[in-house]
C-alpha cells in the first residue's frame, strides 16, 4: 500500500469510530479502536519512511514481532494438548496396573508425578495413597528416572510434602536398616501420611545419624 491508500484507510477508520462514538452499544468496541491505532501507526511509519516508500506488512517489525507471538502461543497450545494427551494415556496405563495389582512393579517415568495429579483429579480429589507410595519407593530406591539426580531433585517441586516425607524417610531406614523387608516399613507412610513435617524432621535425624564420619576428623 502506497500513502494515498494507507491515508484513505485511515479516514475510513476514522469515520467508522465517529459512526461508533454515537451509538453506546458500540461506544466501547475494542476492535474498532484498535483498527484505528493500527492505521494511525503505519501512516507515521511512511511518513518517517523516504518519500515514495510503500507500506509491506512482511518488512514491518510489529506485525511480525505479532505474527511470531501467535505462532508461539500456537505451539505452546499444541504441546500442551500433547502433554495433557501423554499424561492421560499414562494415566490409564497406570489405573489398569492397580487393577491387575502390579503397580508396584512398573518403573516410574518422567512426568508421572503430573500423572498421580491426574489420577487425584478422577477421583474427586481422594489421595492416591497407593500411587503415593509407588513414587515414594522408586524416590528413595532412585528406581526409573529417578535415577537421575536431577529428577529427584525436581520432584520436590512435583510431589505433595507426604509422599516427599515418606521417600525420605525410605531412605533414611534403608541406610539403618539395610535387611528390612519392604513390609515391614509400611508404617513410614502412616507417619508421613498423619505428620509429613514430623516424619521429615524423623528422617532427617536418622540421615545424619547414619551419616559415615571421617576417621582424621578429631573432636571439637
Amino acid at each position: 500500500m502506497d500513502a494515498a491508500a494507507v491515508a484513505a484507510a485511515l479516514e475510513d477508520a476514522r469515520f467508522f469510530a465517529r459512526q461508533d462514538s454515537r451509538h453506546e452499544d458500540l461506544a466501547d468496541d475494542v476492535r474498532g479502536r484498535a483498527e484505528l491505532a493500527e492505521w494511525e501507526r503505519i501512516e507515521q511509519l511512511l511518513a518517517a519512511a523516504a518519500p515514495d516508500t510503500v507500506y509491506d506488512p512482511d518488512t514491518d517489525d510489529v506485525v511480525r514481532a505479532e505474527l511470531a507471538a501467535e505462532a508461539a502461543a500456537a505451539a505452546e497450545r499444541e504441546a500442551a494438548v500433547r502433554h495433557a494427551q501423554r499424561v492421560e494415556a499414562r494415566a490409564d496405563e497406570l489405573q489398569a496396573l492397580r487393577e491387575l495389582g502390579t503397580l508396584e512393579q512398573a518403573e516410574p517415568r518422567e512426568g508421572d508425578e503430573a500423572v498421580r495429579d491426574e489420577l487425584t483429579r478422577r477421583a474427586g480429589s481422594y489421595v492416591q495413597a497407593d500411587v503415593g507410595t509407588w513414587l515414594a519407593q522408586a524416590l528413595a530406591a532412585h528406581r526409573g528416572h529417578y535415577a537421575d539426580p536431577a529428577a529427584r531433585e525436581a520432584a520436590a517441586g512435583f510431589l505433595p510434602q507426604p509422599v516427599l516425607a515418606h521417600a525420605a524417610l525410605l531412605s533414611a531406614l534403608a541406610h539403618l536398616v539395610p535387611a528390612a523387608a519392604p513390609g515391614e516399613l509400611t508404617f513410614a507412610a502412616r507417619l508421613a501420611a498423619a505428620e509429613p513435617e514430623a516424619t521429615a524432621d524423623l528422617a532427617a535425624l536418622l540421615a545424619d545419624a547414619t551419616e559415615p564420619t571421617d576417621p582424621t576428623e578429631s573432636p571439637a
